[in-house]
């Protein structure tokens, strides 16, 4: 695909024909610009089936939604990514190309057979926002009823799967620490392992359902203690020290609110534990009556691309207009600051858009409407170029634009 007409006729080929090929038309369409062992595409809106596959069969039906999910919220559209991902099990060099032409974004991710650098990625990214935006046309064009049906589905599930993800995983890291302790014997690592893995089951029967049902409130401490107590028994055996900073009050916090919290609190310190030299986490909020404020900083390489999963997070907070805002600066650390709202948010009017970016978002629209690219405000901030771009696409979604020179004009307009 190397002229205009060519690449037509590839778009042409690749959207006639019945949807449930479309992967197929897709893979064969790029086969000699991308060779790949397989694609696989993530819509997060679909309920139905928001996972589809292509390609080599055994890997092909591996892949979850889990394995791109991470990427969805990663991956900054108009900016196809290259890298190693752990996919089916095992670690895969991929292609990933995120189009926001649906509201709530989709990735294609060709998953291929070495790590030449691949220089079709501006074909590839014109080719899957056409894709996208006649996937999304033709969901559109379904009864509405149906449609709201399905993203609440999708929504829900998302939700109860990260959940319950994360608590298996907490009780697991909890048990590794305990059986890789050298100052523990044999005998008290397997007793202190069993009465673990029973107290993991009581609370996965337990302690998701009894938070989610809450529609109470209780005080801002006794809820931070409760994140403060699963966190202690996370790292209790293993070499991370944690550090705790309790809210300044103990005014009431809607339940919603604090189960969000705790549960978005616990996915960012899970992300945190799986780099190298992390030594030291920290965690605190504040409750301010509408929004709750959580913080969670560590002592790590400070990159973005080793916490690929707190992209999943995002995309979960983003569905519900909270936010995640994260900070990587290599040699220092990584901080996520979680921003959890106790009521509907209204969306920002068009008089005033900027209000709906936070702090450092402004910061980083300023010196793109300055013409600046990602590297230049990275150094300019001091933070790492895959920050920069996980700020760029939430600055693209709260703004309702799809490019950067968009993003730039609204800013130039409102601005003052």
């Amino acid at each position: 695909m190397e002229t205009a007409d060519e690449v037509l006729a590839a778009a042409a080929q690749i959207i006639d024909g019945p949807t449930a090929e479309l992967l197929e038309r897709l893979s064969a369409a790029t086969a000699e610009v991308i060779p790949h062992r397989a694609v696989a595409q993530l819509a997060s809106q679909c309920a139905s089936t928001p996972v589809t596959a292509y390609g080599e069969p055994a890997l092909a039906k591996a892949i979850t939604g889990a394995d791109l999910a991470g990427l969805l919220g990663t991956v900054t559209a108009g900016h196809a990514w290259q890298g190693v991902v752990p996919i089916a099990g095992s670690k895969h060099p991929v292609l990933a190309v995120a189009s926001d032409r649906a509201p709530r974004g989709s990735v294609v991710v060709f998953i291929r057979y070495d790590e030449t650098p691949a220089d079709a990625a501006t074909t590839l990214q014109a080719l899957w926002d056409l894709v996208t935006a006649h996937m999304y046309r033709l969901t559109l064009e379904r009864e509405p009823g149906a449609l709201a049906q399905n993203r609440a589905v999708a929504e829900a599930r998302a939700d109860l799967a990260a959940e319950l993800g994360e608590a298996h995983a907490a009780t697991l890291a909890t048990l590794l620490g305990v059986l890789r302790n050298q100052r523990i014997d044999d005998a008290s690592a397997r007793s202190m392992a069993v009465e673990l893995a029973l107290n993991g089951l009581a609370e996965l029967r337990t302690d998701t359902q009894r938070d989610r049902v809450c529609s109470g409130e209780e005080p801002a401490g006794r809820a931070f203690e409760r994140l403060a107590d699963s966190l202690r028994a996370l790292l209790r055996h293993g070499p991370v020290e944690l550090e705790l900073d309790a809210p300044g009050n103990d005014r009431l916090i809607p339940g919603g609110v604090a189960h969000r919290a705790r549960v978005a609190v616990r996915s960012v310190v899970l992300a945190m534990l799986t780099q190298d030299r992390v030594r030291r986490i920290r965690v605190g909020w504040r409750w301010t009556d509408t929004d709750l404020q959580a913080t969670v900083r560590d002592d790590g390489p400070g990159r973005l691309e080793d916490v690929l999963d707190l992209g999943q997070l995002a995309e979960r907070l983003r569905l519900h207009d909270d936010d995640l805002d994260l900070d990587a600066v290599p040699g220092w650390g990584l901080t996520a600051r979680i921003t959890l709202h106790a009521h509907e948010t209204p969306q920002p009017t068009t008089s005033a858009p900027l209000t709906a970016l936070g702090t450092r978002e402004l910061e980083v629209l300023e010196r793109i409407a300055q013409g600046q690219r990602n590297r230049s405000i990275a150094d300019d901030l001091h933070i790492s170029e895959s920050t920069v771009k996980f700020h760029v696409a939430n600055i693209l979604t709260k703004l309702d634009v799809t490019t950067r020179t968009q993003a730039a004009a609204l800013y130039h307009a409102t601005a003052v």
